[in-house]
């Protein structure tokens, strides 16, 4: 799993780098290197951590 997979937990808000049509979504889980993420235009989506790196939304605007 890539190193920035790992910090994944749940309750953090991603993107998937080559769907944005699936919207940010919210991990649930992230055991082993699978993580599952439900997002609000596709619903639960479980993928391997080594294949796809998501990435984290920030919402601090600062």
């Amino acid at each position: 799993m890539s190193d920035m997979n790992a910090i994944l937990e749940p309750g953090m808000l991603v993107r998937h780098p080559d769907r944005p049509d699936w919207g940010v979504g919210q991990v649930q889980s992230n055991i082993g290197g699978r993580i599952t993420v439900n997002f609000p235009d596709e619903g639960k989506v479980v993928m391997d951590g080594n294949r796809v790196m998501l990435m984290i939304v920030s919402l601090d605007r600062g």
